[in-house]
């Protein structure tokens, strides 16, 4: 995941995108929540690869999976 997705302060106001593109993840991720296919994407964005999608999915999973603790319980 970490070599296909990047987060740079100068590209897409520093959100996580897929590298050496303007395209984020979140966008990629809502793009398949809304119906969209792998295949749809690969014909929407020819420089995507089907790995970059497995990589934004991961990432998000990653983000999903971290264990928040809200302040009222940690005390």
């Amino acid at each position: 995941m970490h070599n296909r997705i990047a987060i740079n302060s100068k590209v897409c106001h520093g959100q996580a995108c897929i590298k050496g593109t303007r395209i984020p993840v979140h966008q990629i991720i809502r793009m398949l929540a809304n119906g969209d296919t792998i295949k749809d994407l690969l014909e929407d964005y020819p420089s995507l690869e089907q790995d970059d999608i497995y990589a934004c999915l991961e990432y998000a999973a990653s983000l999903a999976e971290e264990q928040i603790t809200p302040i009222e319980h940690a005390i």
